[in-house]
């Protein structure tokens, strides 16, 4: 190891588990120096095909607060094993998302206290308190702008689930990593589920939003990390997206909806070419064919989990 120059070390180690790049830590000094080198994070993450994502599993039962890790890497599921991850010393906390390595985490206790956190090393960071409107819906976003290399944090605080016209009162605030405060982005004409899950696609995030008694059906709407702004992204005009409940997910790295139909039946929805309406496709059609007391609803087997890309 000593002979072989440093970007042969990072590149080979920046194909490895995470986990497996912590036990270098444990190793000697010179390994330690390795494994914490910002150059080899910059190497890791972006080998979607080559490093398999690892799940994070947030747990309040039986011991409430508790991450878990498991890797998906073997295909055999023989050496997929959970590990338990240290938490930070917060009384109450759920995970807004995670994203490239960092878990945003929401102080549920207070509302209005957020923490970056690294998982494998235990580091995390406390933001600063944003402006808090004591509101009834709360609802986050978390993503990495590739271009300016900056994690943003969006909250939507909401005075009422819906109005007349469609939609409550909301305010909304960002907080850019490396700034000192947070920065007010006015109101939103869209009422987003709160606990709903948001995708990042295309350096934006994504939302699905309550259906409305005198407006459209559910909507998808994206938010850019870059200019800042809201859009509703289009749907197709057929298919299972013009139904009401679905939810915005990643599939291959293009943006998705699992589609809940009758019966429980799950239609997969695939948009091939990024905010173009014609190239959404139905990638999968799974059928319910578990015996009616074994039914479950899909969104409740996956609460809890987040996959750490």
């Amino acid at each position: 190891m000593e002979s072989l120059p440093q970007e042969i070390i990072l590149n080979i180690l920046s194909r490895l588990p995470v986990t497996s790049i912590l036990q270098c830590n444990l190793v000697c000094r010179a390994w330690l120096n390795l494994a914490q080198n910002s150059l080899l994070a910059s190497m890791h993450f972006p080998r979607p095909g080559e490093n398999a994502p690892c799940l994070i599993l947030h747990c309040d039962y039986p011991i409430q607060n508790q991450l878990y890790s498991l890797e998906l890497w073997s295909h055999n599921g023989k050496n997929q094993r959970v590990n338990k991850i240290c938490v930070p010393t917060l009384p109450e906390f759920d995970v807004v998302e995670s994203c490239k390595g960092l878990l945003c985490l929401y102080d549920s206790s207070t509302r209005n206290k957020l923490y970056d956190y690294n998982p494998f090393t235990g580091d995390y960071m406390k933001r600063p308190i944003s402006v808090h409107f004591n509101y009834l819906d709360l609802v986050f976003g978390f993503g990495y702008h590739s271009t300016d290399k900056r994690y943003k944090v969006v909250k939507i605080d909401y005075s009422t689930r819906l109005c007349h016209n469609g939609f409550g009162k909301s305010e909304v605030q960002i907080f850019t990593l490396g700034s000192s405060t947070w920065k007010s982005l006015g109101k939103i004409p869209h009422h987003f589920l709160e606990g709903s899950s948001q995708v990042l696609v295309n350096r934006r995030l994504h939302w699905c939003t309550w259906p409305s008694d005198h407006g459209p059906s559910r909507l998808l709407v994206s938010f850019d990390l870059e200019d800042e702004q809201f859009q509703v992204v289009p749907k197709p005009d057929c298919g299972g997206l013009v139904k009401c409940h679905f939810d915005p997910i990643v599939l291959g790295g293009c943006l998705s909806a699992a589609v809940h139909c009758n019966y429980g039946k799950l239609e997969i929805w695939v948009m091939k070419e990024y905010n173009v309406k014609g190239y959404w496709i139905k990638e999968f059609s799974i059928g319910n064919h578990l015996s009616r007391g074994l039914g479950l609803d899909v969104s409740q087997i996956f609460h809890g989990f987040e996959v750490l890309q």
